[in-house]
């Protein structure tokens, strides 16, 4: 992951995979190029990997001129997309989702639980099966990826009962994600308690432009909302395809995925197959963007 890119851009091999190395303190940027995967992929690994090679693509389109009119990032990737608009910098950004992986890792090892993602069903009908299970736990829409897609999180009692009445109410597809953590839900409550001090620790500045908020689906641009926001996100539901369909209802038609996968241009493609939507993971992917665009 981000090999081919840090091989071709060598000033952003230094200022972000070797800077991330001398920031952490071991080698990151190996982990993210060689693995092995069972290290690469426990959730205080995973996070500071995959915001680094986010802000590194992001640094490379930058330099070829490129640059966003707003910005918003699915879960983790909110950190990244307050990089790109210069609202936390690449070391605290860095720092935060490192701590923010061991937290989680931390938390997952005492609260149970488990997600799934219900394919084929409307938001509001899997909102309904949340509901109707709630007499056995903890269960809650965690992730809006799409109109037909929505993640569920919560106990697994309840988790399991919700599963099994999405399927008997119409679901295309119900999947238990592999996941350490029943995440973006109430039981992670004690997450955002415990992460909020090490967040007030961190210079947080006015966003130079619009950035989407998962929990609230709004644009925000001062630092006090963005500090809510990434407090609140831990523990609420991303709100993904209202923050998209919003931007598109002002007149965005032209998204860049800009991180290491194409997850989100797939989701894009359910959102509103009409606007253009571009993902670039590697140089020939940077390559493509800047040409298109």
């Amino acid at each position: 992951m981000g090999a081919a890119l840090a091989e071709a851009y060598p000033d952003i091999r230094r200022e972000y995979f070797e800077r991330a190395d001398e920031i952490l303190g071991f080698s990151l940027s190996r982990l993210c190029f060689e693995g092995p995967d069972e290290e690469l992929v426990k959730t205080e690994n995973q996070q500071p990997a995959i915001f680094l090679v986010s802000c590194a693509l992001n640094a490379a389109l930058r330099s070829r001129g490129m640059g966003p009119e707003a910005v918003a990032g699915h879960s983790l990737g909110e950190y990244s997309a307050l990089v790109s608009a210069r609202s936390i910098s690449f070391e605290d950004g860095l720092r935060l989702t490192r701590r923010r992986g061991e937290l989680m890792a931390a938390i997952a090892a005492e609260t149970g639980g488990i997600m799934a993602a219900i394919l084929g069903l409307p938001a509001e009908e899997v909102e309904a099966v949340c509901r109707d299970v709630a007499s056995l736990g903890v269960c809650e829409p965690a992730n809006y990826n799409a109109p037909t897609q929505t993640v569920i999180s919560g106990e697994e009692e309840a988790v399991r009962q919700a599963m099994d009445l999405a399927r008997e109410r119409g679901a295309r597809r119900v999947i238990q994600l592999n996941v350490s953590a029943p995440f973006h839900c109430s039981l992670m409550a004690p997450l955002a308690q415990s992460f909020r001090p090490i967040l007030d620790a961190v210079l947080v500045a006015d966003a130079g432009v619009p950035v989407i908020a998962n929990a609230t689906a709004e644009r925000e641009r001062g630092a006090p909302e963005i500090r809510t926001n990434l407090i609140e996100q831990l523990d609420h539901a991303v709100r993904w395809t209202e923050s998209m369909r919003d931007l598109i209802a002002d007149g965005f038609d032209r998204f860049v995925e800009v991180g290491p996968g194409k997850v989100l241009t797939g989701l894009m493609r359910q959102i509103d197959p009409g606007v253009e939507a571009f993902a670039m993971h590697d140089p020939g992917g940077i390559d493509k963007v800047v040409a298109a665009l």
